[in-house]
């Protein structure tokens, strides 16, 4: 049964940084594509950033490429998102997912078959 923790969030003002970590217990967990999406009340979920098993490739959305840098260390089971220059409108809950091998299309929800609690970051300007 695999499971995915988030940690990390928190209370920032903008122009801060944060780093949000994702704690995976399954197995083979480096065959598997890490993704981060966030929801904001009244909005529907967004990609926000994604990388392959071996760590070699990532992906990110618009809004905060340039700003936020995935990671993940496949020895301790963690994926990492170091969000840098916060703005407002970065408040959410951020969910950490997972991914089967075999797809490309890292932004479509569909493809994450295990989903973290989440974890809420919040932004003051």
């Amino acid at each position: 049964q695999v499971q995915l923790v988030e940690s990390g969030g928190g209370l920032v003002q903008a122009g801060g940084s944060l780093r949000l970590s994702c704690a995976a217990s399954g197995r083979t967990f480096s065959s598997y594509v890490m993704g981060w999406f966030r929801q904001a009340p009244g909005k529907e979920r967004e990609f926000v950033a994604a990388i392959t098993g071996n760590g070699g490739s990532t992906f990110y959305g618009d809004s905060v490429k340039g700003r936020f840098t995935i990671s993940r260390d496949n020895a301790k089971k963690m994926v990492y998102l170091q969000m840098n220059s916060l703005k407002p409108e970065d408040t959410a809950i951020y969910y950490c997912a997972r991914a089967p091998s075999g797809y490309n299309d890292y932004a479509t929800l569909r493809r994450y078959d295990y989903w973290g609690q989440g974890t809420q970051v919040t932004v003051s300007s």
